[in-house]
């Protein structure tokens, strides 16, 4: 059977309009696609079919503002809608337990309100990232509980999800799409879409599993690559040389089919991929009898990158002559990474915690990130204000360098701040220059492995 149209415009179901899921809808739309999107949770459907979007990601808010309640992007939390799609993208979210057991709830509850739906010639393609096998072996017959054959009356493809949030529009646009499919026709039909759709070159996959394992092996090599270069940065800081330069230095040698590429080393290691994916593939090869060492080793040096960032506050502040206890700590910065408000998991939690346990005065700001969700996730409600975050601090701690930080005054800020003061640069990566001027000002700087 063939499995996509050739007419237009192509009609496609969302399920799941996450952060993925509202990104990858309005990529579509944006580019000719009728889109009809789906999610159970009423709130966020009601806050996109009035334009609003909660996600911080560049051109999002304003791409949903302008294509919500067009007869390009419909929303609704009702699962029928998607029997009028050509094709389904499911992007739900599959969290993980300790020790990396799948939560697949909200997965095996798409499934189960598709196979209601479903019709014959439908294509469906899952972004949602699970261990190898999964799609086969949980998807596919949760599905065929509407009395359809997968790959006889409907096709079905695995598509990871690989997006870096910050730039994920721009790398829907570009990055080429992955694509396992369940049978030649659905791998096909797929390529055949994300080419029309979105312009994209397409890699096509041998089989299902081999397109659920590149997620898993892009987030595993992240993790030990950051792992690797915050030991590098604890080594350098040790020996008194600047990371950076050795990074930047080392880099410079081709090896294989690229080059040495070293990431940089930060506060930690946060979101919704890095800290569970590796733990994926670990859970999945110990169900299977092999006891994969480098990925708890990777987790434990990422994962102990706050407490250690904890270290450098304190230290810094030593050196001026105070104590936790008696400092002001201005945190600028909250997010898992620069340029977005996404606080799951955010390396950034366990070093404010640690500071307020230690009787540290500590405020907050970060221009991204909501208010209300930064209040449950430190137990502390941002400043409305830079100005007010900053004043009287013993230490300005940079955990996230936003775009919005660029032009910071310091010369200003240090009008504002205690008589001396220290920067501790957990992600900011000031080049050499700042540094320098920062010092000029008067202020102390320590950076992870600088």
């Amino acid at each position: 059977m063939r499995f996509l149209p050739d007419r237009e415009p192509i009609t496609a179901g969302v399920i799941g309009l996450g952060y993925v899921g509202s990104c990858v809808a309005a990529a579509l739309a944006d580019k000719g696609v009728d889109v009809i999107g789906v999610d159970t949770d009423a709130t966020l459907v009601d806050e996109l079919g009035t334009g609003q979007c909660r996600f911080s990601e560049a051109g999002l808010p304003e791409l949903v503002s302008r294509l919500t309640g067009t007869p390009r992007m419909r929303v609704t939390t009702d699962c029928a809608a998607v029997s009028a799609a050509d094709v389904i993208v499911v992007t739900v979210g599959t969290p993980v337990r300790d020790q990396g057991m799948l939560m697949d709830v909200q997965l095996r509850s798409a499934c189960e309100d598709l196979s209601k739906h479903l019709r014959p010639g439908q294509l469906l393609i899952f972004k949602s990232t699970v261990p190898a096998g999964m799609t086969r072996d949980l998807v596919v017959p949760l599905l065929e509980r509407s009395g359809l054959r997968c790959g006889a009356d409907f096709g079905l493809a695995f598509c990871p999800e690989r997006l870096s949030e910050g730039n994920a529009l721009n790398e829907l646009r570009t990055f080429p799409i992955v694509v396992g499919g369940w049978c030649d026709e659905s791998a096909a039909a797929t390529a055949a879409f994300w080419h029309s759709s979105l312009g994209v070159e397409v890699i096509r996959c041998a089989s299902l599993e081999t397109a659920e394992m590149v997620k898993l092996a892009d987030n595993w090599w992240i993790d030990h690559n950051i792992a690797m270069a915050n030991e590098l940065a604890k080594v350098c800081d040790l020996v008194g040389v600047d990371v950076l330069d050795v990074i930047s230095a080392a880099n410079s040698i081709k090896k294989g089919h690229g080059s040495v590429n070293i990431l940089l080393p930060s506060v930690g290691v946060g979101g919704s991929c890095l800290t569970k994916d590796p733990w994926m593939v670990w859970r999945s090869a110990r169900d299977r009898g092999l006891e994969l060492r480098t990925i708890p080793a990777a987790r434990e040096v990422n994962d102990g990158m706050p407490h250690y960032t904890f270290g450098l506050i304190a230290e810094e502040l030593a050196k001026c002559g105070k104590s936790l206890a008696a400092a002001k700590i201005a945190v600028l910065g909250l997010a898992f990474k620069n340029n977005t408000g996404d606080l799951r998991a955010t390396p950034t939690q366990p070093v404010i915690a640690g500071l307020r346990e230690a009787g540290a005065r500590v405020a907050l700001f970060d221009p991204l990130v909501d208010d209300d969700e930064a209040e449950k996730t430190f137990g502390l409600r941002p400043e409305s204000s830079l100005e007010e975050t900053v004043r009287d601090a013993d230490c300005l701690a940079v955990l996230a360098w936003h775009q919005q930080f660029h032009d910071l005054d310091f010369a200003d800020l240090r009008e504002r701040v205690a008589a001396s003061c220290a920067v501790v640069d957990g992600r900011a990566y000031f080049p050499r220059d700042t540094i320098g001027r920062l010092r000029e000002l008067g202020f102390a700087y320590r950076g992870i492995g600088r």
